[in-house]
C-alpha cells in the first residue's frame, strides 16, 4: 500500500519526515499525511519521490515493501566491503611514505669521501 511503502523506503533511506520533505519541497506535515493515509500525491509528486527514494512509481504504488533488516546479510557485506575499502587506502598510504636519512659527506685527508649517518 502506498503509505506503507512511502514509510518504508524512507525509513530504508535513512531519511525523517523533515529531511524527506525538505528533498521534496513539501512541509513535513504533508509527509505525514502521505505516510498516514490521509491524503496522496499527485503524479508530478510520485516521479519525485520516486527519484529520491531510486525506486520505480509502480513500485512505490504496488505491493507493500519489505523494510530491511538491520542484520540482513546483503547490508553486512556492503558494511564489510566500506570497511575493507578504508583499510586497502591506509595499508596503500603507509606503503607510500618516503623514508629520508639525512646524511653528511666529509672528506679526509687521504681525500676519501665518507658517509655518515646523522
Amino acid at each position: 500500500m502506498l503509505k506503507d511503502n512511502l514509510k518504508t523506503l524512507r525509513k530504508n533511506k535513512g531519511l525523517s519526515q523533515e529531511e524527506l520533505s525538505v528533498k521534496l519541497n513539501v512541509v513535513r506535515q504533508t509527509i505525514s499525511k502521505w505516510e498516514s493515509g490521509l491524503s496522496v500525491p499527485d503524479a508530478e509528486m510520485l516521479i519525485s519521490i520516486s527519484e529520491v527514494f531510486e525506486t520505480p512509481v509502480s513500485e512505490i504504488l504496488g505491493e507493500n515493501i519489505e523494510e530491511k533488516e538491520k542484520n540482513d546479510i546483503k547490508v553486512i557485506s556492503e558494511k564489510l566491503e566500506v570497511i575493507n575499502e578504508q583499510l586497502s587506502r591506509e595499508q596503500k598510504k603507509k606503503r607510500k611514505r618516503t623514508i629520508i636519512i639525512p646524511l653528511k659527506f666529509t672528506l679526509n685527508k687521504k681525500n676519501q669521501n665518507m658517509v655518515k649517518f646523522i
